[in-house]
């Protein structure tokens, strides 16, 4: 289901249009046919015909048969951390979804992006408590096996939201993961470096600002930009690891245009990282001789986009993540599998070209 909804977002990046409509997904099959008909007309009111609506609707019908309501589970969600637009949009994604399903989650979330202890403390401060299941996005491959191993011998069913860990080593371990929702992070590096390419026509200096070493995320964003500019002829003169940091992006930055005048774009690996850039350049004077694609989408991304001091940023959709994944949660309660859920989170690039279609992005 995730190449359905990716490309249809993506033909509005390119055409400035949206594919045909999707259809919205029913409640879990209980024999009940007015139960199942009060879901989809309750599903079909928030699902507007607007480019959000249509990817939620798509979502939940990815997700059938749907879980049922109203059953008082207990979950909870770790996040990175909340200083970030993108991690609120998606506590909301998980806050909301609990309130339509009549549960409760407990979201909590690290001080910085490489805060990897106190993450692990999070998770094992949770397991002294009752939650049914947990929902983790592990700021590193390694960072939360321990913490898994023992949320699965306390049969706290766990789910990995985006970021992944490493199976082999949690296995080692004698852990476990109970599901996975992916999100193709290669492909937003390919995605954001291509439009550059484009942009550039295949000629110039460019550079990538990656986030931190070894989150899942933050390698395949850099790997996909450098290995798509590289493929495409284009001079790679930096890859600079930034740790999802602003002021470490702009100082990247500064220092980058100073010995390479000549530079033609840059990619990151978040809005943050690429607003602290345009700031850099801006203060340079050279910001319009330098595209700057990120990726998130954030709030601030898409004011920025709306202002013309920001060219382009990898959307998703945090909000539809954090549903998923309380969703996901509650069906591996109820014993349906979940081992092969995968990615209904939408792509697309927004510029100024698009950026008016999402207004009701989040």
């Amino acid at each position: 289901m995730k190449r359905k909804v990716v490309s249809m977002l993506l033909c509005i990046a390119m055409v400035a249009s949206m594919a045909a409509g999707c259809s919205s997904g029913g409640a879990k099959d209980d024999g009940k046919d007015t139960a199942k008909t009060e879901e989809k007309e309750e599903t079909e009111e928030v699902s507007a015909d607007t480019v959000f609506g249509k990817a939620l609707a798509q979502v939940n019908e990815d997700l059938a048969p749907l879980p049922a309501k109203d059953t008082g589970k207990k979950l909870a969600a770790i996040e990175s951390t909340l200083t970030n637009s993108f991690w609120v949009t998606m506590q909301e994604g998980y806050e909301d979804t609990a309130k339509e399903y009549g549960v409760t989650i407990d979201v909590q979330a690290t001080d910085s992006d490489t805060d990897t202890t106190g993450q692990l403390d999070i998770l094992n401060n949770m397991l002294v408590k009752d939650y049914e299941a947990i929902a983790v996005s592990p700021l590193t491959e390694d960072c939360l096996i321990s913490g898994i191993v023992t949320a699965n011998q306390n049969d706290v069913k766990i789910i990995t939201t985006g970021n992944e860990v490493n199976e082999d080593t949690l296995k080692e371990a004698g852990g476990k993961i109970d599901a996975k929702i992916t999100v193709d992070f290669y492909n937003q590096g390919v995605m954001g470096a291509q439009y550059i390419i484009d942009k550039m026509e295949s000629k110039g200096q460019v550079a990538v600002i990656a986030g931190n070493e070894g989150a899942t995320q933050s390698d395949a964003r850099r790997d996909g930009a450098k290995d798509t500019f590289e493929d495409a002829g284009m001079d790679v003169v930096a890859v600079e690891q930034c740790d999802f940091d602003a002021q470490k992006a702009y100082d990247a930055a500064a220092a980058i245009i100073e010995a390479n005048p000549d530079l033609a774009g840059i990619a990151c690996g978040n809005d943050d990282m690429a607003l602290g850039v345009v700031r850099a350049l801006e203060e340079k004077g050279v910001k319009e001789d330098v595209t700057v694609v990120g990726v998130d989408f954030t709030e601030e991304a898409k004011a920025a986009i709306e202002e013309g001091t920001y060219d382009a940023s990898v959307a998703m959709s945090p909000y539809l993540m954090g549903r998923e994944a309380v969703i996901i949660m509650l069906k591996a309660l109820e014993g349906q599998d979940v081992s092969k859920v995968g990615d209904s989170t939408p792509m697309a690039v927004v510029d100024a070209g698009n950026v008016g279609q999402m207004t009701d992005w989040h």
